[in-house]
């Protein structure tokens, strides 16, 4: 049985911490402009997990915000240098996003969609070779 692909990652004073086991669900780039606003960037890139594979060490303070899908956005970051680090509540959704920015290993990081691509802005590069939505993909 070969071993599994293993993800860690965490906040930029090393406070906040996780690790995934597997392979992601999806990865990818999301253009909303929530993203933005909370990243401070044009857009966040992501990779999402099943709960159960991933595990988290150290305190987080969260933001919240409605979701495109009118639900709840929980957005998690580090209690202790307000990093940005994964999305969802931890224990009680079925998947998180950890943010590919806080990868040790960002060479981990392999998006396949671009997400939100109306909100864009003009000088956010959509990479090629992505499958690219104006707002949230189909669910599957």
């Amino acid at each position: 049985m070969s071993e599994q692909q293993k993800y860690t990652g965490g906040c930029l004073c090393g406070a906040l911490r996780y690790e995934a086991i597997g392979e992601p669900m999806f990865a990818g780039y999301c253009y909303c402009t929530d993203c933005q606003k909370s990243s401070g960037s044009g857009f966040i890139p992501f990779i999402g997990f099943p709960a159960g594979a991933v595990r988290f060490e150290g305190a987080s303070a969260q933001s919240r915000s409605t979701s495109a899908r009118g639900g709840e956005a929980v957005r998690n970051f580090c209690a202790a240098c307000h990093s940005l680090v994964f999305g969802a509540e931890a224990g009680k959704d079925d998947f998180h996003t950890i943010y590919a920015g806080t990868l040790d290993d960002p060479s981990l990081f392999h998006p396949q969609m671009a997400i939100f691509a109306a909100s864009r802005p003009h000088w956010a590069p959509i990479p090629e070779g992505l499958a690219v939505f104006e707002g949230m993909p189909p669910e599957a």
